[in-house]
C-alpha cells in the first residue's frame, strides 16, 4: 500500500508541472485586437474592453483597424496569425458569415480558420435618411424610390455588412432600384448621409442616434421584432408592410483557428467578465445591443447559422462583392 501511494504522490508531482501552464496561460507579448473595419461600433467595442483586458492580461492590449475588401483583409491577417493568442478580434457578420457566400474567392475559411471567443452583442438596425428626402414612412420611400429608379442611393459601412445586405433584402422586397455606395466603416458612411451625399441607409442605433436627436437624420423604421424602447414611434419593418423582416447586426471576439483550447478559454472567462462589468455594460446598453456573452461553443454555431442566413439573402438578392 505504501508503495502504491508513493508512486501516485511522484505522478501527481510529476503532472503538476505540466497542467499549470494550462490552466494559468498569459500572453508573453503584446496582444493586438483586429478590427476588421475602421470605426463605429466594432471599434467602439474593441476600445471599451482593450484597457481592461490590459489590466487583467499583464501586456499591452493595442487595438489595429484593418479595413478593405468587405472585412476580409483584417480577418485575414487573424486567420493567418500564429495560434499562439497574441491575436484576437472583433468580428461581424460580413468577414464572418457574410462574405463566404458573397466573394467568389476567399482568402480563409471562417469555420476553419477562426477560432471562437464569444458573441459579445447583437442590435437591430435603422432604416435612416437624409432629412432632405420627402419620405416620413417607409411606404413614402418606397414610392419615392420606384418614382426614381437609380437616382437615390444608399450607404452600406462596408460590402457584405449588415448594412449592405439588409438593404438589398429590402430592394428585393419591393423591387427598387437604388444604387449601393459602400464605404470602409461606419463613420464615412455615417459623415456621407449626413451631407446629404447618399440619401439613406441601415444602421445600427449606435452609429446614428446621437444625429437623430439632433434632427440630422430621420428614423423611418427599425429590424427588428419590436420597436426600440428609446424610440416607441419609430415602428419596425415588419409593422411597415415587409412581412417576416427581421436583420440582426452582431460583434464577437474570435482568435487564430488551432490555437490551444487554454487560450481560448483564459480569453473567454476574462472577456465575460469585461463584458458583464457595469462600466462596459452600461456604456454598450446606452447604444441598444443586446448583451450576449456566450460560450464560444455557442458563438461557432450561432456562425454557422448565420453563413446559412445570410448565404439565403445572397442568393434571394442577387448580391456580389463590387
Amino acid at each position: 500500500m505504501r508503495g502504491m501511494i508513493a508512486i501516485a504522490l511522484a505522478a501527481a508531482c510529476a503532472a503538476a508541472p505540466m497542467q499549470a501552464p494550462a490552466q494559468d496561460w498569459a500572453p508573453t507579448k503584446p496582444v493586438r485586437i483586429i478590427v476588421p473595419v475602421v470605426g463605429g461600433t466594432n471599434d467602439l467595442v474593441a476600445r471599451l474592453v482593450a484597457p481592461k483586458l490590459q489590466e487583467v492580461l499583464g501586456q499591452s492590449v493595442i487595438v489595429e483597424n484593418k479595413g478593405g475588401a468587405g472585412g476580409n483583409i483584417g480577418t485575414d491577417m487573424v486567420a493567418k496569425a500564429a495560434p499562439d493568442g497574441h491575436t484576437i478580434m472583433v468580428g461581424y457578420n460580413g468577414p464572418i458569415a457574410v462574405n463566404v457566400s458573397l466573394f467568389d474567392k476567399m482568402p480563409y475559411d471562417p469555420v476553419k480558420d477562426l477560432a471562437p471567443i464569444t458573441l459579445a452583442v447583437t442590435a437591430p438596425q435603422f432604416l435612416t435618411v437624409h432629412p432632405s428626402v420627402p419620405a416620413n414612412t417607409v411606404a413614402e420611400l418606397v414610392a419615392l424610390a420606384k418614382a426614381r429608379p437609380g437616382k437615390l442611393s444608399y450607404a452600406s459601412i462596408a460590402v457584405g455588412s449588415a448594412s449592405h445586405l439588409t438593404m438589398e433584402m429590402m430592394k428585393t422586397a419591393a423591387g427598387l432600384d437604388i444604387v449601393h455606395i459602400p464605404y470602409k466603416g461606419s463613420a464615412p458612411a455615417v459623415t456621407d448621409i449626413l451631407g446629404g451625399n447618399v440619401q439613406a441607409a441601415f444602421f445600427v442605433p449606435g452609429n446614428v442616434l446621437q444625429y437623430v436627436k439632433s434632427g440630422q437624420i430621420r428614423l423611418l423604421a427599425s429590424t427588428g421584432r419590436k420597436r426600440f424602447a428609446t424610440t416607441p414611434n419609430v415602428p419596425t419593418m415588419i409593422e411597415s408592410g415587409f412581412a417576416d423582416f427581421e436583420a440582426v447586426a452582431w460583434i464577437g471576439f474570435l482568435t487564430t483557428g488551432g490555437s490551444p483550447r487554454p487560450i481560448v478559454d483564459r480569453y473567454h472567462r476574462e472577456l465575460v467578465k469585461i463584458l458583464n462589468s457595469p462600466e462596459v455594460r452600461d456604456k454598450l446598453l446606452a447604444v441598444e445591443f443586446e448583451m450576449v456573452a456566450g460560450t464560444p461553443e455557442q458563438f461557432g454555431e450561432w456562425i454557422r447559422t448565420e453563413i446559412l442566413r445570410w448565404g439565403r439573402v445572397i442568393k434571394q438578392t442577387g448580391a456580389k462583392a463590387n
